[in-house]
């Protein structure tokens, strides 16, 4: 029998040097006492971390890394841009100086909280770590202005909102975090669901490990995320992986920049790096798709990261994750110094363009006249015209969708509400004192397509609002009946509180909490025609694969 090889060992993710940015937090609570053999211990009250976990919610729900933020800026700047990309750029980064006045959280959708931390050998703790944060998971969605979003199962088919946002996902690990046995690092992340959806794993083989092949496939596949996640995306794809969980968290950690600073190059002790080649390939790859920023053009993604993996010969999971618009993430970490939390951007208004942009022609729609009238407006102009809306609309989703459903299969007619008002897909977070609204921005309309053939057959949503690209049975009901899909830009939840919505008043489910039918009252609401009543659908082209011969090649 052949000996095997030499002992060799690396990270799977050799993270590199930390060049993070961070402010101070507090410098109580953490002590550092002293050990047998010479060794320093940290101390760390609990209280710290739920502390640290608060502010670190707070702060991802408000504020936006610089570099996001300038890379929106870049786009309204590049004169190859759509002015549908440097629209909803501009929107965005309007979004992003509301939120940071920190009343209004930049999505409505505040997302699962998820942290991961790496303590030390010598950091010392009661051993509660999770129970400590989890309450400042607590702490943070029960004080803001956040939503609450989980769903505890009651049984197999029945559950209910907890009230609290929990549980919160929180992944402790035993390691000296960049070799510091005295030191507790973190990643704290909201994931909301319609970016938390776009994760997907493939499992493949060796045969798509050449140029050719790897280019098809990645435009067959990224096509399919849409854009009901809110683009411009930071992209993350990882080929290979130990297991598929494994390549599927490592695509999480990539989209939030974590793994940034991994090494270039693969070599024999087997770690993961970054290939810096395909991924400026897949990123002119996604320029040509026409998909761009939501409505067409160049922007449907910031940046890319292509992460390889190690693989067993048998198996090549490919994972492929996003983070959108609401790019929430900050690292922090417990030092002897203090208790540390990533600088985020607190002045965003310093990326606004200084003049006002031309942001081209809009249709005013008015939403105070009959369905009939509204409809024979829209159906003047072709997909992907930009519209303004003002007058009232019918908010409601999921669950909503789903009793009404249930209704007219026992026989009971269509709510008068669906058949008199555009439905607009949302649910909104709580409600600051003394504003109309808490943010309220649209959620994915793909989870309605189901419904949607069967209420516009009873005289129902025969106009929709809501992001993201929709089924070909959507656009065969709308032919069929007349009806309207609008497009509402993903991700300026904030900025359509403050700047949109006039009113907001509970029709029916109160219960339901922010999954009740609301009536609203919008002035200036921006949409766009995505399916309209001919049968014509923006999204039907541009999500059609191209062949592709190799890295970098044009179709």
């Amino acid at each position: 029998m052949s000996r095997g090889a030499a002992f060799s060992y690396s990270p799977l993710l050799p993270t590199g040097d930390d060049l993070t940015e961070y402010r101070l937090v507090t410098d109580e609570g953490v002590d550092v006492v002293h050990g047998p053999g010479g060794r320093r211990f940290l101390t760390v009250d609990s209280a710290v971390m739920t502390q640290l976990t608060a502010e670190a919610m707070h702060d991802i729900a408000h504020f936006l890394r610089p570099a996001h933020l300038s890379q929106l800026r870049s786009i309204i700047d590049d004169p190859k841009a759509s002015a549908n990309d440097r629209f909803v750029a501009l929107d965005l980064l309007r979004n992003a100086n509301i939120a940071a006045g920190g009343v209004l959280p930049m999505c409505q959708d505040t997302g699962t909280a998820i942290v991961m931390g790496k303590r030390g050998r010598h950091v010392l703790t009661d051993g509660l770590d999770e129970e400590a944060i989890a309450r400042g998971v607590y702490q943070a969605y029960t004080r803001l202005n956040l939503r609450y979003s989980q769903l505890a199962p009651l049984t197999m088919w029945d559950e209910r909102n907890t009230g609290s946002n929990l549980p919160a996902q929180i992944e402790l690990y035993a390691e000296d975090p960049g070799g510091q046995p005295d030191a507790y690092k973190f990643l704290f992340m909201a994931k909301g669901g319609g970016s938390a959806n776009k994760s997907y794993l493939y499992q493949e083989t060796k045969a798509l490990l050449n140029p050719a092949r790897m280019m098809e496939f990645l435009d067959e596949k990224l096509r399919l995320i849409g854009t009901s996640a809110c683009p411009p995306y930071h992209l993350a794809v990882v080929i290979g992986g130990t297991s598929a969980e494994y390549a599927l968290k490592t695509a999480k950690l990539a989209s939030a920049k974590y793994l940034d600073n991994l090494p270039r190059h693969g070599t024999m002790a087997a770690h993961g790096f970054r290939d810096v080649e395909l991924e400026a390939a897949v990123l002119e790859l996604t320029r040509d798709f026409g998909i761009g920023a939501q409505f067409g053009g160049r922007y449907f993604c910031h940046d890319v990261r292509v992460i390889r993996l190690p693989r067993h010969g048998a198996s090549c999971p490919v994972a492929i994750a996003v983070s959108c618009s609401a790019d929430r993430q900050a690292l922090a970490k417990i030092t002897p110094s203090g208790v540390w939390l990533e600088r985020l951007e607190t002045d965003p208004a310093r990326f606004l363009p200084d003049v006002e942009l031309n942001e081209g022609p809009v249709v005013r729609v008015d939403l105070n006249r009959p369905m009939a009238e509204i409809r024979a407006e829209l159906s003047q102009y072709p997909v992907k015209t930009r519209l303004s809306l003002s007058g009232p609309l019918v908010v409601a989703r999921d669950i909503a969708h789903a009793k009404i459903a249930e209704r007219l299969a026992a026989g009971e007619p269509m709510p008068q509400y669906l058949r008199d008002h555009a439905v607009y897909y949302a649910g909104p977070a709580k409600t600051p004192e003394g504003y109309a609204s808490g943010s309220f921005g649209p959620t994915t309309a793909g989870r309605m397509d189901a419904y949607v053939e069967q209420f516009q057959a009873a005289g129902g949503s025969l106009v929709m609002l809501a992001k993201g690209n929709r089924s070909a049975q959507v656009t065969r009901a709308c032919q069929t009946h007349g009806g309207f899909y609008l497009g509402s830009i993903g991700g300026p939840a904030a900025r359509l509180a403050q700047d949109c919505i006039r009113h907001v008043e509970v029709l029916e489910y109160p219960e339901l909490g922010m999954e009740a039918v609301w009536k609203i009252e919008v002035e200036d609401f921006p949409a766009f025609i995505v399916v309209d009543d001919k049968g014509n659908d923006f999204f039907a082209e541009v999500t059609k694969p191209n062949p592709v011969l190799r890295i970098g090649a044009r179709p």
